[in-house]
């Protein structure tokens, strides 16, 4: 059933008066110092494997174990779990060695110390996520490495999340490749601590004519769980926690009828059980409804929708984030470009802080199931709340101040009647 009526819920505005925007700043490259032990940790980050395990990351100049040993108290450690080391090769780059061990079962909720078997190996924590409502994912898409991204950081760093969503654009390397590095040891001191579960951007490709595959560093550096999810690919997968199933789609891998990913969607979302899952996330990097004149007519963009938009709306997904424009901006539901009550909530923030600026101009007029738009940087807070309920806010960094700027609550479709 189709509805022409604008759908609002429970909207609530804060902090939206008129600002100066800020303008782009220089890149942070986070470099190791000449004389660094060349066995010790760096670029550590987490993520989610399943129900009750962690893959733990991190990267190393010469070779060391790939052996992480944890515990639940500081100092004492009652396991240990070995794992693998690749590298990889980029035009002259060579990378330093790839750790990845996957850790577990975890209790959930629960503060785990961990340390590397290198006796430079400093001591780690991080938290697992609950395995029940409330859960609060922290969100935002073309980080970069550049002032803003330390700002964004350090914002995200204070909100409580237990799960980080990334729609892509990481570091901003393109075909730098030790810009990569830079990255990883810029976010090491939030994604050691708590999982962060990415998807890849237009930035994360190296593009390169005389190198036909794509993705290289990417896919090494950032390895997510797509096996579990029946995947084929790092560029597209799904995961599940507390009641949340979140699914990471790949704005530039084939999604056209027929292609791998779109037929794994197709098997994805038919084993979501709205019952035990009330939740339906979706993240992609090209939004698919956008007000502003960046990056207006992209395939990755009008012909993933074309594509895939029936899948999603017939599956009722809640909410669909994405990054590419560097601005803010939140839709009502919507669907096939009309306001609709079963429609996903559409959420575009690809303004983390990256090196190219705001996209800061807009159509005129405001559409009118655009609900806010903003050209900030900042980062967004998806706290689910219950089975039913959650609330979304978007927060600009002003003036390296962290303000809300507009938040809204949602209802789950799995609730909703009219959407059964």
């Amino acid at each position: 059933m189709r509805f022409h009526k604008l759908w609002t819920l429970l909207v609530v505005f804060t902090g939206a008066a008129a600002y100066d925007r800020p303008p782009p700043r220089e890149n942070l490259v986070l470099s190791l110092a000449g004389d660094a032990d060349p066995t010790i940790p760096q670029q550590v980050h987490i993520s989610l494997v399943g129900k009750d395990r962690m893959r733990i990351s991190w990267i190393t100049d010469e070779h060391t174990p790939a052996t992480v040993n944890y515990g639940t108290s500081p100092g004492k450690y009652e396991y240990s779990t070995n794992g693998t080391i690749s590298s990889y090769q980029h035009l002259n780059y060579t990378s330093g060695e790839i750790h990845e061990v996957i850790i577990g079962p975890l209790d959930p909720s629960t503060e785990y110390y961990y340390r590397f078997a290198t006796n430079s190996s400093p001591e780690y924590t991080f938290k697992t996520p609950p395995s029940k409502f409330p859960i609060k994912f922290a969100v935002s898409g073309d980080l970069g490495q550049t002032g803003w991204t330390k700002s964004t950081l350090e914002h995200i760093s204070k909100s409580n999340y237990d799960v980080f969503l990334l729609p892509g654009d990481l570091s901003y390397a393109d075909s730098v490749a030790p810009l990569w590095d830079s990255f990883g040891r810029l976010v090491e001191p939030l994604a050691s601590k708590r999982p962060w579960m990415v998807t890849q951007g237009n930035h994360d490709s190296e593009n390169i004519i005389a190198i036909p595959t794509t993705f290289i560093a990417y896919n090494a550096r950032w390895h997510m769980p797509f096996d579990v999810s029946g995947s084929t690919s790092n560029l597209y997968y799904s995961f599940e926690i507390s009641g949340v199933h979140v699914i990471m789609l790949g704005s530039y891998t084939d999604f056209r009828p027929g292609s791998n990913q779109y037929q794994w969607l197709e098997s994805d979302l038919m084993k979501v059980d709205r019952s035990k899952t009330p939740w339906l996330v979706v993240l992609i990097h090209a939004p698919w409804y956008n007000s502003n004149y960046a990056h207006q007519g992209e395939i990755q963009s009008v012909g993933m929708m074309e594509s895939m938009e029936g899948l999603l709306y017939k599956a009722r997904v809640d909410v669909i984030f994405a990054g590419h424009v560097h601005a803010y901006e939140r839709f009502h539901r919507v669907y096939n470009h009309e306001a609709d009550r079963c429609g996903p909530v559409h959420i575009t923030i690809g303004d983390g802080g990256n090196l190219h600026g705001l996209a800061s101009n807009y159509t005129k007029p405001q559409p009118t199931i655009s609900a806010f738009r903003e050209a900030s940087f900042g980062h967004g807070q998806f706290e689910v709340v219950n089975a039913s309920h959650a609330k979304w806010s978007w927060h600009r960094n002003n003036d390296d101040e962290s303000v809300q700027a507009d938040s809204v609550s949602i209802i789950s479709l799995a609730f909703d009647p009219a959407c059964k």
